[in-house]
């Protein structure tokens, strides 16, 4: 009877850790799922902004001069509207998706931030525009706040990346990976 006591109680014992074992392992799966989707977001990140179509329009766009209207835009940029509309919309994208925290925010800062910036102040008053034509205070709401959120993020103290990182150093590249 105490051999068959004793043998329940280490079954117990052992059903237990198997369960705490489990839970553990969901636990970092779940982690790992979630990093691997923020990898991924980032990727696409990266992607969108390495399309020809988003890298003609980011180039027209530094080209304009800060401060004009949406008139002021067409008249002197013909093709402004629709380099404007596709960096508005990316922007748009890229803000719900930090807002989302579905990419770090340090992410987008480091790939965009700066860039998020000028662009804003290129376009700020032609969304304006945009918003009293429409009369929708939303239109291209979250290239606003990332633009507000990224100036925040920034330092004036802060050095451009070939700068600031002159001692960075690739780890192992089996650890990287």
């Amino acid at each position: 009877m105490t051999d068959l006591s004793r043998l329940a109680n280490m079954a117990e014992i052992l059903s237990a850790m198997i369960v705490v074992g489990g839970i553990i392992f969901a636990v970092i799966q779940m982690r790992q799922t979630r990093q691997q989707r923020r990898e991924l977001a980032a990727i696409e990140l990266f992607r969108s902004f390495g399309s020809p179509a988003f890298a003609d329009a980011y180039q027209n766009v530094l080209h304009y001069p800060d401060g004009l209207n949406s008139e002021q835009l067409k008249q002197k940029y013909p093709d402004c509207e629709q380099c404007a509309m596709l960096i508005c919309t990316t922007m748009e994208s890229v803000g719900v998706m930090m807002y989302q925290r579905i990419v770090p925010s340090a992410v987008v800062n480091n790939l965009i931030g700066t860039s998020t910036i000028i662009l804003w102040r290129k376009l700020h008053i032609w969304v304006d525009d945009l918003r009293d034509e429409l009369e929708n205070p939303f239109a291209f709401e979250w290239f606003q706040w990332l633009a507000m959120t990224l100036g925040d993020l920034q330092d004036d103290a802060d050095l451009p990346a070939y700068e600031a990182h002159t001692e960075w150093v690739p780890s192992n590249l089996s650890s990287e990976i």
